[in-house]
Parts: structure tokens; sequence; C-alpha cells
């Protein structure tokens, strides 16, 4: 076993953030990545070769069809991409490899059965991943852009609709419903570069379900969680940005329950500073709530209330990307959502999610959204 063994990915880096990260060059059929020290070398199919050569960001490119054929009488007729990758890491002479945690479990007895030791990382094989460059954050700041456009659109939509009988919106002569009005979001974020991923609109109890997607027509004075996160088409990043909003007017109850989680995800976002601890932040913006009159338990349903989610989630390559919030100690340049939440059926359900990167003087936020409950 060497004392600094080579690192190995196998996939498409279309699905493999480890992989875009390295080659900053995005395919969806798998190619063979090898890290070989600080030398870098992958093999592409005749398909993606000539573009692989204009944009990724590695030592080496070798075409996989001519390593074929130069290795013909070990690898057979028909190589599968199995045995070309070991022929490929025999020829150099690479034993032992580290490999990302979603390694293809195929592969792996491929390899092994060729005497070839993989280990999975631990977390992310390029650990540099969680602390962000200025380059990345200007990436990231592009991916919000396109995420502040989706959601841009959803609220004007929200806010140009009319109100009908049994208060149900009415937009473009027909019911506003949240598949017409996720259609338009996702529709925002493909036209400015991105790829939408899943959006919710949930309105009223729906909201109080925190990845319930959200269905049917959406109606005045009811709270409505828009929760947008697409992918840049373009770099790979993801955005994800949640407000809440109302057509119509609040409640008292209303604009309490969203005053608290705007001065929770306040206090998390200014408690964001080198060495400060995840856990308990998120354990103060829980006392926070309980203290505001807004405790975390079941109710008679057995149904969660209040706050029991997660304060915040890494963001990068990945959605849900490492390390987690709540995990240990906050870095400098980590950059993390911060989304604290309230759910009551019945009043309904209230999410902020805004993206800062940790600084010394706190979380300086990346997304530039305004938030406002009534539209």
């Amino acid at each position: 076993m060497t004392s600094n063994p080579a690192k190995l990915i196998i996939d498409g880096s279309e699905t493999c953030a480890d992989l875009l990260y390295a080659t900053k060059f995005a395919v969806g059929d798998p190619m063979i990545f090898l890290l070989e020290g600080k030398h870098s070398t992958i093999l592409l199919s005749d398909l993606e070769i000539d573009r692989g050569k204009r944009e990724a960001k590695v030592d080496e490119i070798l075409s996989l069809s001519e390593f074929n054929q130069q290795h013909e009488g070990a690898l057979g007729k028909k190589p599968t991409l199995g045995d070309t990758a070991v022929a490929f890491l025999k020829s150099r002479k690479v034993r032992h490899a580290i490999v990302p945690p979603s390694f293809p479990f195929a592969l792996a007895n491929k390899l092994a059965a060729a005497g070839i030791k993989l280990e999975p990382a631990d977390g992310h094989l390029f650990p540099a991943r969680q602390q962000k460059t200025a380059e990345e954050l200007k990436l990231m700041r592009r991916a919000l852009q396109i995420t502040e456009a989706g959601m841009a659109r959803g609220i004007e939509i929200l806010s140009s609709s009319d109100i009908g009988k049994g208060r149900r919106l009415i937009w473009g002569g027909k019911p506003l419903t949240a598949e017409r009005m996720r259609a338009e979001i996702d529709s925002a974020i493909l036209h400015h570069g991105g790829l939408p991923m899943n959006t919710i609109v949930a309105g009223g109890d729906q909201g109080c379900d925190p990845h319930e997607r959200g269905h049917g027509p959406l109606k005045a004075n009811d709270l409505i969680i828009l929760d947008v996160f697409p992918r840049d088409a373009r770099s790979g990043y993801f955005g994800d940005l949640t407000r809440t909003v109302l057509r119509g007017t609040a409640t008292d109850a209303q604009r309490k329950l969203y005053a608290t989680v705007e001065r929770g995800q306040k206090m998390g976002i200014d408690q964001m500073k080198p060495g400060a601890n995840g856990e308990k932040i998120h354990d103060a913006i829980k006392q926070f709530f309980t203290d505001a009159g807004y405790p975390t338990e079941k109710n008679a349903d057995g149904r969660w209330t209040g706050f029991f989610h997660g304060t915040g989630h890494g963001l990068g390559l990945d959605l849900h990307e490492l390390p987690r919030f709540q995990a240990g100690k906050l870095k400098a340049n980590q950059v993390f959502t911060v989304e604290p939440g309230l759910y009551y059926p019945g009043v309904g359900g209230v999410r902020i999610e805004d993206v800062a990167v940790v600084t010394p003087k706190g979380g300086r936020l990346i997304s530039k959204m305004e938030k406002r409950l009534e539209v």
C-alpha cells in the first residue's frame, strides 16, 4: 500500500460532483479519471474527446478507443469499461486508489478481482470543496441569480393574480394552481440558463410538510412556500432560495409566525463565524422559537409542529453538500443555506432561506432576493 494512493473516479461528471470539481468538464457518460500525485488523466470516448480537449482542466486526455486498440490482446475484442479500467490502472502500476463513496459496486468488484485495492473516501474525494474560492463564489452568485429570476417570476404571477370565489386565485383567466406557478418558475429558470429541480409551490397546510412539492389551486390569504433550487447549466453549481408569501391580507397569527422565523434566520446568519458550532447555532434558534411560543413537538395527530428540520446545509456542486451545518465547527469560506422554518397546520408553514458564506464578521449573504410576506 502506498502512502499517497491515487484517486480514481469512473462516472459521468453530470452526476458526480467530485468529477466535475476535478475536471471542470460536464459529460453524462462515464469516463475514467485518475489523479496520481498532481498529475490528472482522463479517458474519454470518441464522442466527447474533442470537446474534452477544449474544455477539460486536466493534464492528460486519452482516447478510450485508441487505448483499447493498443491493449486489444489483453482486453479482448469487446472490452467493458471495467476491463479498460483494469488495463489502464495496471499500465500505470496503480494498485491502490481512493474512490468516491458512490463508486459503482460492480466496477469495484471487477477491480478487486484484478488485485487493485479501492478505499472509499470519507466524504468528498476532494475535501477542498468544502471551502469555496473567490472564483467559486462568483459561480455560486450566478447560480443564485438564476434562482432569483425563477423566484421573481413566481412572485410576479402571484402579485398579478385576482381573488375569485372561495378565495381561489385567478391568473390569466384561469385558476392559479401550484402546478401552473411551478411551470412558470421553471420556465424562467430555463430562460436564464438554469436547470430546475423539483421546485416547491406549497400553499396552506401543504406548506407544513417541508418537502411537499404542492398541488392544486392556490388561495388568497394562505401562506405559500416557494422553494427554488436550480442548477446552473453552465457551471453545475446550485442555487437555493425559499420565500414564504401571501396574496391578500395576513392574519396576526401569520404575521407573528413570519416575523419570528425572519428573526431566527437573522440570528443564525449573524452567528456564522469561523469556529462557531453549527449545532449550538441550531439549538439557539430552536430555543428562541420555543421562547416565542413556538415549541417543537407532536400534535394530537402525531404530526410534528414547530421547527423540526435542520437550520441549513452545505451548498455547491451538490444541492446538499458537505459539511452539514450542524456537524461541528464552521470554517471560513464555507457556504451554507440558512433556512429555519415553523409549521403549524391551521395557520400554515413559514420557511425563509438564503445562502451565506462564513466570514470573520458572521455570515455574508450571497443571495440578494428581498423578503416580504404580503404581495
